[in-house]
């Protein structure tokens, strides 16, 4: 099994939406900063979580992303899925023709594996992930340090002119 960067971008997108969305919209720009995404990637992503009614687009200044439902309510399958992104273990995406046309000896065994995993997921909602405080932790050092990127250029301006001749 093998989740691709789209599942895995989409998936943490979505998080730092419901993370961040709580004050309005959110710009893809701050989400591409704080996650390392490229803002071209993430605007295909955004377009399949919106054509599946899983986000909203706000037009004009302020503007942004927002999730279409509550976060208890979307569940990191439904993301995964949302994407086109596969959860599957065989080797024969689940077809059955994996030996020469053939269901192979183990083809079972990687498709009951698939639906545990798929299962699993669709356990897990963003509000659960958005409640873990190791989560917390890791978004209040991502805002931090993006805070920290964006004073730095006033900074050392202010420092130059107070320290200049």
């Amino acid at each position: 099994m093998r989740l691709t960067t789209r599942g895995r971008y989409a998936v943490t997108a979505m998080l730092d939406l419901a993370l961040h969305g709580d004050n309005g919209p959110v710009a893809l720009a701050d989400i591409s900063a704080r996650q390392d995404i490229s803002l071209s990637y993430l605007e295909q992503l955004f377009a399949k979580l919106r054509k599946n009614a899983l986000v909203r687009s706000v037009r004009g200044p302020g503007g942004g992303y927002c999730l279409q439902a509550d976060s208890k309510d979307i569940n990191i399958a439904v993301i995964i899925d949302a994407v086109n992104e596969t959860t599957d273990a065989t080797n024969c995406a689940g077809k059955g023709d994996c030996q020469g046309g053939q269901v192979c000896l183990t083809h079972h065994l990687w498709d009951d594996l698939s639906e545990q995993i798929h299962n699993f997921l669709s356990g897990i909602s963003l509000a659960t992930l958005t409640q873990q405080q190791r989560v917390k932790q890791v978004c209040q050092r991502q805002d931090e340090s993006q805070l920290n990127v964006n004073i730095k250029p006033e900074g050392f301006q202010l420092i130059e002119t107070l320290v200049a001749p």
